[in-house]
């Protein structure tokens, strides 16, 4: 499967096919008089196809790399001596310890918002929204889920400190929780134990838990990953399975050596959806089949049926009984060695001519 292309690029490229025979007689020009189809040959074409109705794909085949998705960097925010670190491949949940700092733990909590500021009383926005709605997942209670840090979610912050071994200020401090969308698998720990930490310094890097399949494609290719479409993905064991593109952003490459120049490619990211398709495989090189176009009950032929006309434009050879006739056709997908047409006149079944 490869990509087509449209339009009158993609009729210069169809007449590309054309056997020298053929073409030399395109050159001269099939004209039509008065309008209507001139007469048709002496002799009957050497082959003939028929003109049939189906479902066109435009498709591109892209390799991608099956992961977890993108990494992200957990810097060490509260000042200590590292106590505790994960490994790398473990799973960390809601409430559960990232790591730990003069062994007290740096907390994984769920939100899209980031954390970046000391949590208190009187504090407002949607981060505290965020905050109480992890503490009611946790099983506390006692205030009432919204954007303003109240006393009664002070007093709900205290309980929650005091089981986590913590001193129970009722306040958040900046760096004490991670906030991610989800459950966080380790990637790599790139600060280990005995190391004082709370500059900022990187502790270790992070991934969501579900697989995701990577594409690097060329600018040029952009219009095959759009968010929402759905993709086919075949693993390394043969296997097809389906997935969708979940995010698509813009990245820069600097290529090695100093004078080399940036490259900006499209970054596709793919989900599974089975993910246990992808059980037993850690990482691997997969194949990504992008549906860049899709047209539905069309007429088509093989694109090496298709004919240049003197008048300019495209026609098939129709063969009608023991002779032949010329009609104008208009051109749409180009797709598996075949084209979309229509014209007056063209319909399934249709026998068509086509070169030696």
């Amino acid at each position: 499967m490869s990509r087509r292309p449209r339009g009158a690029t993609a009729a210069l490229w169809g007449l590309g096919v054309l056997t020298a025979g053929v073409a030399a007689v395109a050159a001269g020009g099939f004209g039509f008089r008065g309008g209507g189809p001139g007469p048709g040959p002496a002799a009957r074409p050497p082959a003939t196809a028929e003109v049939t109705r189906q479902t066109m794909l435009d498709t591109d085949e892209q390799s991608g790399e099956l992961g977890y998705g993108a990494r992200t960097t957990l810097a060490g925010r509260i000042d200590g001596i590292v106590t505790k670190v994960p490994l790398a491949g473990d799973v960390v949940t809601r409430g559960q310890a990232v790591y730990r700092v003069d062994d007290t733990p740096v907390v994984l909590l769920y939100g899209d918002i980031t954390a970046y500021r000391t949590l208190a009383p009187g504090v407002t926005g949607p981060d505290v929204r965020q905050l109480e709605e992890n503490l009611t997942a946790l099983g506390y209670a006692g205030f009432t889920v919204d954007t303003t840090y109240s006393a009664s979610t002070a007093t709900a912050v205290r309980r929650w400190q005091h089981d986590l071994g913590l001193p129970p200020t009722g306040a958040v401090e900046l760096g004490r929780v991670l906030f991610a969308p989800g459950e966080i698998r380790i990637d790599a720990v790139t600060m280990g134990v005995n190391r004082t930490t709370g500059g900022g310094d990187e502790i270790l890097q992070y991934t969501g838990t579900g697989r995701r399949v990577t594409v690097l494609l060329d600018v040029s290719d952009q219009r095959l990953a759009r968010t929402g479409v759905a993709v086919g993905v075949r693993l390394p064991d043969g296997r097809s399975v389906p997935g969708r593109v979940e995010r698509v952003s813009t990245v820069v490459e600097q290529p090695p050596g100093a004078a080399a120049a940036p490259r900006t490619r499209i970054e596709a990211l793919v989900a599974l959806a089975d993910p246990a398709a992808a059980n037993g495989i850690d990482a691997a090189v997969v194949t990504v089949v992008f549906t860049a176009d899709r047209r539905e009950n069309v007429l088509t032929v093989p694109v090496a049926a298709l004919l240049a006309l003197a008048e300019g434009g495209y026609g098939i050879e129709v063969v009608d009984g023991a002779g032949t006739h010329y009609v104008r056709v208009q051109t749409g997908l180009f797709a598996g060695g075949r084209v979309e047409i229509s014209g007056d006149g063209v319909r399934e079944g249709l026998t068509v001519g086509m070169p030696a």
